[in-house]
């Protein structure tokens, strides 16, 4: 029952022709190859390994690398679509390939400096997985509340402490790490480290059992007097607070994005299943209260859409857009949770059971108003934004 129907979505006249085809071929791949895997993949909790090669040999993991690095040489807003495409079939698969893009290589590629840029990114780009580790038990919405710790010795940093809830956690052989070189200096003591997997005392703790996208890992970092070579500063010594707000407003666009597509998807198999089901003696889509239901739902989808797209053209070209992407990521993720629960509706007692994809879809949509900045958080911005 994962086979979404041929899409519903009008022609988009603000899409280049490359960009149309890219899309295309993502979204073509995923019915074909991750469609089929979506429930099983669920019920386990886990990412299946077989489809990693493919997202690589696909070039949708290093989307913004420049060709000179193995990568595809596109921009920003590709990888948005990418996430979309994705997120229409499993968003868990598109929280994989999102927190590669949109915060690992991006912060690489503004912050690292030509060394480390020529090291990893073509490890990015060909068959290496990263993460982005900030969040710790104190430290949710309060980013900056740090106590995973770097102390300078010698030519080496050595890293102290545990991160929580960090994406990507089991695949990942690359991570980029925050932590404080100095508690008392608060935010001005946040430093960006850049930890390869098999460094010595660096280990994965317990993975999160979550309510929804859970072939997504999630896990817990565990640092034990972790080695890190003083090259792999990403940015600056005590800069790190910009490293992380300046790569966290791009990575919002990105969750407006997977929430834009899983909304997509969850109309898709709606508008299919109310065409086919029949009630009365007629499909229950002749029937003029399910009608107004869909058509807001499309409206509600389409007004994200532009929003998502509005604030990563802005990004693109420079341009401020950090009021943009909070209110993409604030309207994309609230809506994706409004128009999931009424395909649920719509789909009657199936659409509570497991043989129908809705209610997947509906359990993956709750993390959107949460990660990468609750909705509150996207508030408060946007009032600042405001009252200036």
């Amino acid at each position: 029952m994962n086979t979404l129907p041929t899409d519903t979505r009008p022609a988009l006249s603000i899409l280049t022709e490359q960009e149309r085809m890219f899309q295309e071929a993502v979204r073509d791949f995923a019915d074909a190859e991750i469609a089929p895997r979506v429930m099983k993949m669920d019920e386990a909790a886990q990412m299946d390994a077989s489809l990693l090669p493919q997202l690589f040999e696909m070039g949708i993991m290093g989307i913004e690398i420049p060709e000179e690095f193995g990568g595809t040489g596109a921009d920003f807003f590709t990888s948005v679509l990418i996430v979309e495409a994705l997120s229409r079939v499993d968003p868990s698969v598109a929280t994989l390939v999102d927190v590669q893009n949109t915060l690992v290589i991006n912060a690489l590629l503004r912050w690292g400096s030509d060394e480390l840029k020529a090291h990893y990114l073509p490890q990015l780009a060909s068959d290496k997985i990263g993460a982005y580790a900030l969040s710790e038990a104190g430290s949710g919405s309060d980013a900056f509340a740090l106590t995973c710790r770097a102390t300078e010795d010698g030519d080496d940093w050595v890293i102290e402490g545990h991160k929580l809830w960090i994406t990507n956690g089991s695949e990942a052989e690359l991570f980029i790490v925050f932590a404080t070189v100095d508690p008392s200096a608060g935010y001005k003591g946040i430093t960006a480290f850049v930890i390869e997997k098999d460094s010595d005392g660096f280990s994965i703790g317990k993975k999160e059992d979550k309510l929804g996208i859970r072939a997504s890992s999630t896990t817990e970092l565990i640092f034990n007097k972790v080695r890190v070579p003083a090259r792999n500063v990403l940015g600056e010594v005590g800069k790190g607070y910009r490293t992380a707000i300046e790569t966290l407003n791009e990575g919002r666009i990105g969750i407006g994005a997977q929430m834009l597509g899983l909304a997509q998807g969850a109309l898709d198999h709606t508008l299919r299943y109310t065409q086919e089901r029949e009630q009365f003696g007629r499909s229950i889509s002749s029937f003029q209260g399910v009608q107004f239901q869909l058509a807001e739902m499309a409206t509600e989808i389409e007004a994200a859409r532009l929003m998502v797209y509005n604030a990563a053209r802005l990004k693109d070209a420079g341009q401020p857009f950090l009021t943009q992407a909070a209110m993409a990521k604030l309207y994309a993720s609230e809506m994706a949770q409004r128009v999931a629960s009424m395909c649920v509706d719509l789909h009657g007692g199936y659409g509570f059971t497991k043989e129908y994809p809705v209610e997947k879809l509906y359990r993956d949509a709750k993390i959107g108003t949460i990660y990468e900045g609750t909705s509150n958080m996207q508030k408060q911005t946007i009032a600042k934004a405001l009252m200036r």
